[in-house]
């Protein structure tokens, strides 16, 4: 029966790396741009996770796979994005408004024993689906005229266990693997040539890697919590294929070469895409009535192939805060005291500096779980909604400034799928 829920998941991924995510030019560089963020709930309260434990049983946190110590039962996510960016420039009056939907998360977790548990997801890690054209007059009355295209995306499926070595202690680990293409070409042209020069990076990624975690949650008197969490993934233990090609050539009808040249072509392999990471939390909070985290995550910088040459990306860092407050989960009087509200909001120093200034993002963040039907907390499935307000980038040195509203929906089905009946 688990081996049915498994299989078709992995094939839904493969199935779904071809799915079109729309991004921002600055998804160029490196491996595009990191859709990663856990599920719905977590991404409402500003990516705190490290050492967030949901106090009821119908839910599994992939971001730290220690923190599942309440899990007790079968859950069934499926979860879809809407992004909303609008971009703007001071490099000639640039105005750009860019719509992508998507489905952003599939999992599926339950528990083993009172003390194991295990979950398994699909997620799309990273995207490229840019196009930037630029055209200007040369002094001999030519025109160059330049574009840059990407598209692509990498996704992930996980394994996560967690297991509860104490009351307070746990400990958890989570398998990543890591499979797509990403692809970047420029192409450059002349008004006074037939032909036109194209550099073209392509990347084949199978790779993986683990993340280790472990929380600390402590019992205080008049049922507050405090909780603790950390968590660290290793760099890659698979491989990243790169194939850059210099050529010219001409298009026909359909977008085909014709007459290519090859002027020059290198092939290499690498493991370096996915950076080493590490996450710290710390939380507070009430049995079944609020909670407040905060977290920082730190991100190696790793150094790829775009366009023929290595670009830098640099460590990165990222603060947030959030939390949850729930007004009664027992009145069934009252259907909006059991619904569970979010909020939250994170700062990012980027991994992206052009000129000396830094890409950096700034966001709020808010969401609500409604359950479905009056029953009690332990049979809480229901729907998940997520909102994302934030900016990225900035006008100087002719950068782009990113604003955007995202949208996140997911529904959560919970219960005992597992369990033998012991009583009709």
């Amino acid at each position: 029966m688990k081996r049915f829920f498994v299989l078709p998941l992995i094939a839904a991924g493969y199935l779904l790396n071809a799915q079109t995510i729309g991004n921002s030019p600055y998804a160029a560089f490196g491996i595009g741009d990191v859709k990663y963020d856990n599920t719905t709930d977590i991404s409402s309260m500003g990516g705190v996770s490290t050492a967030y434990i949901w106090d009821f049983n119908n839910n599994f946190n992939f971001s730290n796979p220690a923190a599942n110590k309440n899990l007790e039962l079968t859950t069934l996510k499926i979860e879809a994005s809407n992004e909303n960016n609008f971009f703007k420039s001071n490099y000639n009056n640039l105005s750009v408004t860019k719509h992508s939907t998507y489905l952003s998360n599939l999992t599926i977790a339950f528990p083993i024993s009172s003390k194991i548990k295990f979950g398994m997801g699909y997620q799309p890690y990273s995207s490229k689906k840019y196009t930037v054209y630029n055209s200007q007059v040369l002094a001999g009355g030519n025109t160059q005229a330049s574009i840059n295209r990407g598209e692509g995306t990498v996704s992930t499926v996980q394994a996560a266990l967690s297991y509860q070595i104490t009351p307070a202690f746990a400990l958890g680990l989570r398998s990543n693997f890591f499979f797509g293409n990403l692809y970047d070409i420029n192409e450059v042209t002349f008004s006074n040539a037939e032909l036109i020069n194209g550099y073209e990076t392509k990347n084949k990624v199978e790779t993986f890697n683990f993340t280790l975690g472990t929380t600390y949650q402590k019992k205080l008197p008049k049922d507050k919590k405090l909780t603790l969490g950390a968590t660290y993934t290793f760099g890659n233990t698979g491989q990243m294929e790169t194939r850059y090609v210099n050529s010219t050539y001409y298009y026909t009808a359909g977008d085909t070469k014709n007459n290519e040249s090859i002027i020059e072509e290198k092939y290499s392999e690498a493991k370096n895409l996915i950076p080493m990471e590490f996450s710290l939390g710390a939380g507070y909070g009430k049995d079944g009535k609020w909670f407040l985290g905060t977290q920082y995550d730190y991100k190696k910088g790793e150094t790829i192939q775009f366009l023929g040459k290595p670009f830098v990306n640099d460590n990165s860092y990222k603060i947030s805060a959030g939390g949850w407050y729930l007004p009664n989960y027992n009145n069934f009087r009252n259907y909006f005291s059991r619904v569970t509200y979010r909020y939250g909001a994170y700062y990012e120093k980027g991994s992206l500096a052009f000129n000396g200034t830094n890409v950096n993002q700034f966001a709020i963040t808010g969401g609500m779980s409604l359950p479905f039907e009056n029953k009690s907390a332990s049979r809480m499935s229901g729907i998940d909604l997520g909102l994302e307000l934030g900016k990225r980038g900035t006008l100087d040195n002719n950068l782009i400034r990113q604003n955007f509203v995202n949208l996140k929906i997911g529904i959560n089905f919970a219960d005992k799928w597992f369990t033998k009946r012991l009583y009709d």
